[in-house]
């Protein structure tokens, strides 16, 4: 039947998503095994609200049911192309996925500490940053003493780069 013989109110309202975290074409989905444990409970949460939905609006549930699978849909595309990097096997002189890392910033006295990480586990407020931001591709092959330069609009940003670690998860 033609969509212009049914009543608006019987029209299903196709749930807006907010996308997951960018990753270009291409790109491996490289996670830590903290991040997948990120994505693995955030999944279960979803898994949760939608089983709890309350029945008070039949219509109100089959939308608020739709926008959650539209979500785990998503996060499930995500979990299964993750490919989680065992940070153990990571040289531990040198900068790669997972480093936590000391860096001395121009002349900044007071050291900023990152940690590259997956797309959907940055969050440059909790020191980590996105293994495929500017930043992060800058640092990755780099030792401790090495100088990273960013070349900004109006001046280049220095990073020394004073410490690697990698976190034992």
């Amino acid at each position: 039947m033609s969509r212009g013989f049914v009543k608006e109110d019987d029209q299903e309202e196709i749930p807006i998503v907010p996308p997951r975290a960018d990753l270009p074409e291409g790109v491996t989905n490289y996670v830590t095994q903290s991040g997948m444990d990120q994505l693995l409970n955030e999944k279960q949460e979803l898994i949760n609200d939608r089983e709890n939905l309350e029945n008070s609006n039949e219509n109100e549930r089959r939308i608020a049911v739709n926008h959650i699978s539209a979500k785990l849909q998503l996060l499930n595309n995500r979990i299964a192309t993750a490919k989680i990097v065992d940070l153990k096997t990571q040289p531990k002189n040198e900068i790669r996925f997972g480093a936590l890392v000391s860096l001395k910033i121009g002349n900044n006295t007071k050291l900023q500490n990152y940690q590259i990480v997956g797309v959907d586990e940055a969050d440059i407020s909790k020191g980590k940053i996105s293994f495929i931001s500017p930043i992060a591709k800058l640092l990755i092959n780099k030792k401790v003493g090495d100088k990273a330069i960013l070349k900004l609009a109006k001046e280049d940003r220095i990073f020394e780069i004073m410490e690697i670690a990698y976190e034992q998860e």
